[in-house]
């Protein structure tokens, strides 16, 4: 991977978690949590996309350019 994308990816990766948390702490999830246990879906997806596309962002920094 070439540092450009790694950098995107970590970016956008953080972006999501940050979108995910805001997700888990709305109202709609709150309901859902109330109901079920667990936060809406929406967060969880966002949550878990975030944390992969930041891993493979770091992974891909941490290997650097042949």
């Amino acid at each position: 991977m070439n540092k450009p994308l790694s950098l995107a990816l970590l970016a956008g990766g953080i972006v999501l978690i940050v979108f995910g948390v805001n997700a888990s702490n709305s109202l709609g999830s709150d309901v859902s949590r109330f109901f079920t246990g667990s936060p809406t879906d929406k967060a969880m997806w966002l949550l878990v996309g975030g944390a992969v596309a930041a891993v493979a962002g770091l992974v891909g920094l941490m290997r650097g350019s042949k």
